[in-house]
């Protein structure tokens, strides 16, 4: 996999390009089924598979307050190369280039640039000044320039059965499922757990010597934070991948009023402080509660680790992907 952050560094067109354009937050099973059609034609046709996306969202850009992302552009750029792409270009998204037209958005960049011989989008997608570019507008500018649009059917994106029936997998559809603390729901529409991802910084000093459990104290790397309360995670760190419990919220106990996300991480004994951790939410286990007192609390923590332990027993902890 290349990634190319300056489309000026592309020195000449890509063979027979296979195009996939979006911001593609959350990378989500949608999306990785949009890239292996990339791949799967670019294979038929001998060509090179690329992924175009944005940074910043082109939302924050444009002034319209876009939502809390699902991956920062690290977890982004991570993910979009996991699945197998060849290119992937990020564009840096600036006002400048929002201005561009479709047309030279079209024969400048994909045609003369990049090489495109197929584009493969969703059915409504949209891009140029003013979203002037649509699908109509791809064809016909397929015909004249000659390269192939495809539009796979919503009904070729995977989709999950829920209450209301079936669902087209949408960014915005897990947005919601973490703010509102259905960790174990994400899985099957991201295909793998939500993660959060931070550096562990000194924290008020009180969860070994006053609890009696250690926690790594996480300074957010991630916009997009699951609702307050009580998780069982798993937590990768720089001495590998262990399972924990996660508080997220403001510890009512204590009565401070500070936010904070604590993990306390099972059968762990190392120094972590200034590392960058990542963590995997598995299950939700409980509301943040205030409680009478540190006895009380911490009763309460050793009966969330045993829940815990329950969980991590019962599913597959590790995934794949």
């Amino acid at each position: 996999m290349e990634l190319i952050e300056d489309i000026d560094k592309i020195k000449e067109p890509y063979t027979r390009a296979v195009v996939t354009i979006g911001n593609f937050d959350g990378v989500h099973r949608g999306h990785q089924t949009l890239f292996k059609k990339v791949m799967d034609r670019a294979r038929e046709i001998s060509g090179t598979s690329v992924a175009i996306t944005f940074e910043p969202h082109p939302l924050k850009v444009l002034g319209k307050n876009g939502p809390p992302l699902i991956t920062r552009k690290d977890q982004k750029i991570e993910l979009i190369t996991a699945s197998g792409i060849e290119k992937v270009i990020c564009i840096p998204f600036t006002e400048s280039f929002a201005a561009i037209s479709a047309q030279e958005f079209v024969t400048g960049l994909l045609i003369d640039k990049i090489g495109m011989h197929t584009i493969i989008v969703g059915p409504d997608y949209s891009f140029g000044r003013d979203r002037e570019g649509d699908i109509d507008f791809l064809v016909k500018a397929g015909k004249k320039e000659g390269f192939d649009v495809v539009v796979p059917d919503w009904f070729c994106i995977p989709k999950v059965s829920g209450s209301t029936g079936d669902e087209r997998i949408s960014s915005t559809m897990i947005r919601n499922i973490v703010m509102e603390g259905r960790v174990e729901d994400a899985p099957r529409y991201l295909g793998r757990y939500y993660q959060i991802r931070g550096k562990v910084i000194k924290g008020r000093e009180r969860g070994g010597s006053r609890l009696g459990f250690p926690t790594a104290n996480i300074k957010l790397h991630d916009e997009l934070c699951p609702k307050m309360g009580v998780y069982a995670v798993t937590v990768e760190t720089v001495r590998g991948t262990h399972t924990g419990v996660a508080n997220i919220g403001y510890s009512p106990t204590f009565d401070d009023n500070i936010f904070t996300i604590e993990v306390h991480i099972l059968d762990f004994c190392h120094d972590i402080y200034g590392t960058r951790i990542r963590v995997n939410m598995v299950s939700r286990l409980r509301d943040e509660k205030k409680f009478s007192g540190i006895a009380e609390l911490s009763a309460r923590i050793a009966s969330d680790i045993e829940m815990a332990r329950e969980i991590f027993k019962t599913i597959q902890i590790f995934p794949d992907n």
